[in-house]
């Protein structure tokens, strides 16, 4: 087989799996991300084909990754940056992955990263309207059942933050019937039992 033809198979199939991968986790199939991959996959095979170009297969499917990729890759630098209490340095990596031109579905995760960002820094009413406004956009199919879970979730933990028990248990709840067999789930049902046992303690 020629290194043309086997860089448009690994191209081809890497479009195809990585769809399937986003319809299995209800984000929806990106174009931007199809049409992206598509475009290197061709320029890599004609280059290949018509000027000696030898690319190893191995090393473009890494490129092609890394391109289509970037915005998420940077959200988990930025987020690395965050967890360590970095957060200037954590939202120049945010507002750079903003500006990488994401899919709606890689916009939405930088948004609901950022968002709990904002919360770690105790910004709890900044991040409730973050976390509303992702999940206003949820219908519209770009938001995977994970992303969708996760923001349920951290939205309840805002609320409970700022004393609203009654919409953080309502959050929690949705994390359940988004994704109940997820880590999440288990930190919701969690936090519904020490809600409870926090009401029990106060009627004593």
């Amino acid at each position: 087989m020629s290194l043309p033809v086997l860089l448009l198979i690994i191209g081809f199939a890497y479009v195809l799996v990585w769809g399937g991968l986003t319809l299995l986790r209800r984000e929806g199939l990106s174009l931007r991300f199809a049409l992206e991959a598509v475009a290197i996959t061709l320029i890599f095979s004609g280059l290949a084909a018509w000027t000696g170009f030898q690319p190893h297969p191995v090393l473009f499917l890494l490129f092609l990754y890394l391109v289509t990729m970037r915005a998420r890759l940077l959200v988990d630098l930025a987020n690395s940056f965050a967890q360590r209490k970095q957060f200037k340095r954590a939202d120049t990596l945010y507002n750079i992955a903003k500006r990488l031109w994401p899919d709606p579905s890689g916009s939405l995760i930088i948004q609901l990263n950022q968002g709990v960002s904002i919360l770690q820094r105790s910004e709890t009413d900044q991040a409730i309207a973050v976390f509303n406004a992702i999940l206003q956009k949820a219908g519209e199919g770009n938001l995977g059942i994970k992303y969708e879970a996760a923001t349920h979730y951290n939205l309840g933990v805002a609320y409970r933050r700022i004393g609203i028990e009654a919409q953080a248990i309502r959050e929690f709840n949705a994390v359940l019937e988004v994704w109940p067999v997820s880590p999440y789930a288990l930190r919701a049902q969690d936090a519904l039992e020490q809600g409870r046992q926090c009401s029990k303690a106060s009627t004593k």
